[in-house]
């Protein structure tokens, strides 16, 4: 289990977390949430991200994604979140809408301080599993599923590496309450990583709601 290093706050019983809910691998992060113990949710609309202790931005089309969650005021209910002080999980294409560069004209939230390279394992024929080692999750590697995978090209100084293919290619990464996977750790039957988050949104719910 990963420890959420430097937490005080009291966890609730069951963090409310939210999936966004307009493509993608909802029902399977769903599920693995609520096998960590979460009150897990789908959230279509701005108002529903009002109450979240966190919320999974899974994967899907980036470009669609951010496109109609624009239109319909999600995306700026969303960096509002983030500002407030939010627990946000990016994986595939939420990692891109997480990030401040994805090298393509398209709607970001832009507070991951990270340039993401698109598609960069190529189509989707060229999808790959392989173990990728986690700083700081116990039980060994974790079977990493990349389908039309981004990768993070640079970082920040305030971003956290976590795990990096053999190539060098950083494929996670943590900033503060962020974390982005350019994998589908919803696909895994590996519930470590949504365990993480859980407890991430646990300990930091009495931020969000202050």
């Amino acid at each position: 289990m990963v420890t959420v290093a430097g937490s005080t706050s009291a966890h609730p019983a069951r963090p409310r977390v939210g999936v966004l809910a307009i493509q993608g691998d909802v029902a399977e992060h769903l599920a693995a949430l609520s096998r960590c113990g979460a009150e897990a949710v789908p959230v279509r609309r701005a108002a529903e991200i009002d109450g979240l202790d966190g919320i999974v931005l899974p994967g899907g089309e980036s470009t669609a994604i951010g496109l109609i969650a624009r239109e319909d005021g999600v995306l700026d209910a969303l960096r509002r979140y983030v500002d407030q002080g939010g627990a946000v999980w990016g994986t595939c294409a939420g990692l891109i809408l997480l990030a401040r560069d994805a090298g393509h004209a398209q709607p970001l939230i832009g507070a991951l301080d990270v340039v993401v390279e698109r598609n960069a394992f190529g189509p989707q024929v060229f999808s790959f599993e392989t173990d990728v080692t986690i700083a700081g999750l116990e039980g060994g590697p974790f079977r990493a599923v990349f389908i039309r995978a981004p990768a993070i090209s640079a970082a920040g100084p305030g971003v956290d590496v976590l795990a990096a293919l053999d190539d060098d290619r950083i494929v996670m990464v943590r900033q503060g309450r962020l974390l982005a996977t350019a994998f589908h750790p919803e696909l895994t039957g590996d519930d470590r990583l949504h365990r993480w988050f859980v407890e991430l949104c646990g300990a930091q719910s009495s931020v969000v709601h202050a």
